[in-house]
């Protein structure tokens, strides 16, 4: 069963005092289960963005951890700030990663929601998929007239909280609890110290758009529909918020956004939409800056966008193009960006998993040399395997970036892209195969007292010993499917590169016939003749494949060297 991890990004209304920022951030991790991703605090918005990960019910309560920790620490009656804001802890969104659907992130925002009320009496309003009513969807319809209007806003009863209770809580204000998709706070930079040109920009590309007025766009009279409200002009992006503001810590205005769907408005797309207002009102965008984490997909997508721009090859490691991205989007304007924490699946890496691809060439030669059983042959057959590929994957990006090739560039980076995907598969089964070879020995160290005991441990050595079959049997499916890009790149690749494809197939082939070995030793331990029949037909058939095809690509080399 998957598991279940939810995300909560709590902004609390404090971003210049460090102390009172990390004593509240703190209380994140005196919950098990919790991992405390980011602390990314705002001078100028005087704002903290939280953002943690864990099982559900631990970070329900470390979400309730913070609230009342910042209730404690926080007094509104003092703050002051650029960013709109109506509590202590102003919003507090949770979002589901994994094994959880919307809607039950929704319940779960219910659940912290009506403890903070009870629990703390202070006003909660829900937002987003947790809302009671459609008003109360947008958080920016709940926070109108921010923390000031509060007072008299509580007294209306089309304001009553959620949860807690309908009165004015001064030190503490009013608290959004809701739950949504994955959002990315982003800010771009303008070469200009004026608010109302960054407005400008930012009502061009915001869904929203600006008010239609007669005559002069700002001072013209405002036109209005059949039942009195504004007609607006909608703007370029959708799924967009967006405003501009003026931070004194940097000395230069921003559109700062809110991206709430990043499938209809890619990071860079939002990106390129303010640089092309920009230019249009004479300005320039400098750069960029991310508030909190963000998915790697939305970083792969524009270091991909900016390498088409470039007619470059996209075939290249992922960490690769993310730098690509970042320099393009100008994310280290403003500050350093480190990639391993502000992307979301980097911060979630187990840092123990896949230890032997983490080594150093040398180290993990040494290791494989030594007394150790693992890793082995398997796992140095799947490496084999994963240099087979790159070396393919090389020769394809060498062939689109070849000088008179242009035109080609596209056909050899779309191979190139599948040949990055082989080799990230192979070095997966590096350590995979090491994991299902400890697996046996776990197995065979289990109980074997009682007559329940000894059926737990039969049934667990024999799972593990057909991991320990499929494990280089996928080594050897990997290959195969290595072998057209290989076949291509001898044909048609850069012909200086010939060479290295060949070298290619001969680690491929090795690769397979390695993995084979494995697989036929560890298969004589099944009693099953059904599956071992059936895996001897599928990897005999893959082994004459890679052989044949090893054979073929180096006679077809000879002849042309």
């Amino acid at each position: 069963m998957q598991e279940k991890i939810l995300e909560c990004v709590p902004n609390i209304s404090e971003g210049r005092d460090q102390q009172i920022i990390d004593d509240i951030a703190a209380q994140v991790e005196t919950v098990e289960g919790v991992r405390l991703l980011d602390v990314d605090p705002g001078h100028a918005t005087n704002r903290t963005v939280i953002t943690f990960v864990g099982p559900p019910e631990a970070v329900i309560e470390a979400a309730f951890r913070l609230i009342k920790r910042s209730k404690e620490l926080i007094d509104m009656r003092h703050h002051k700030g650029e960013h709109p804001r109506m509590g202590a802890t102003d919003v507090c969104p949770l979002i589901p990663v994994a094994g959880l659907t919307l809607e039950e992130a929704a319940q779960w925002a219910h659940t912290l929601a009506k403890r903070v009320g009870e629990e703390l009496q202070v006003p909660v309003y829900m937002y987003e998929a947790a809302a009671t009513r459609p008003e109360r969807k947008n958080l920016a319809d709940i926070r109108a007239g921010e923390y000031e209007a509060l007072p008299e806003k509580l007294t209306k009863p089309e304001w009553k909280p959620d949860y807690g209770p309908a009165r004015w809580v001064p030190e503490f204000g009013a608290i959004a609890i809701g739950a949504r998709d994955f959002l990315i706070a982003y800010n771009v930079n303008l070469n200009t110290t004026s608010v109302r040109r960054a407005n400008a920009v930012a009502f061009d590309i915001r869904e929203k758009g600006r008010v239609l007025r007669k005559g002069h766009p700002l001072t013209g009279e405002i036109v209005r529909d059949e039942k009195g409200n504004p007609v607006r002009i909608p703007g370029k992006l959708k799924g967009v918020k967006a405003i501009g503001w003026y931070i004194e810590e940097y000395g230069i205005a921003q559109v700062t956004m809110n991206i709430t769907d990043i499938h209809a408005t890619p990071l860079h797309m939002a990106f390129e939409a303010c640089r092309e207002s920009a230019r249009q009102r004479g300005m320039r965008v400098t750069g960029s800056e991310l508030v909190g984490l963000v998915p790697k997909k939305a970083l792969l997508d524009a270091g991909k966008y900016y390498l088409r721009q470039q007619q470059r090859s996209t075939g290249i490691p992922e960490r690769e193009i993310i730098r690509i991205a970042v320099k393009s989007l100008g994310l280290d304007e403003l500050a350093p960006f480190d990639i391993d924490k502000k992307i979301i699946e980097y911060r979630l890496q187990n840092p123990d998993r896949d230890p032997l691809v983490r080594l150093s060439v040398r180290d993990f030669t040494y290791k494989t040399a030594s007394e150790s059983p693992a890793p082995g042959g398997g796992s140095a057959s799947a490496l084999a395997g994963a240099l087979g590929a790159a070396l393919g994957t090389m020769v394809a990006n060498l062939s689109a970036h070849k000088r008179g090739w242009d035109e080609r560039w596209e056909y050899f980076s779309q191979w190139a892209e599948k040949g990055q995907q082989l080799v990230d598969a192979l070095l997966q089964l590096v350590d995979e195969d090491t994991r299902a070879f400890n697996a046996i020995i776990d197995a065979l160290r289990l109980p074997k007292g009682t007559d329940q005991e000894r059926q737990a441990r039969d049934q667990a050595i024999l799972r593990a010993t057909k991991g320990a079959v499929e494990t280089p049997l996928h080594t050897m499916q990997r290959a195969a499917e290595a072998l057209p890009l290989i076949r291509e790149m001898v044909k048609e690749g850069n012909p200086a590169s010939i060479t290295d494809a060949g070298v290619a197939a001969v680690l491929l082939r090795a690769a397979a016939l390695g993995a084979w070995l494995n697989v036929r030793i560890n298969l004589r331990d099944i009693p099953d003749e059904e599956y071992k029949t059936q895996i001897n037909q599928q990897g005999q058939t893959l082994l004459d494949q890679l052989q044949q095809a090893e054979s073929e690509i180096i006679d077809f080399i000879l002849q042309k060297i």
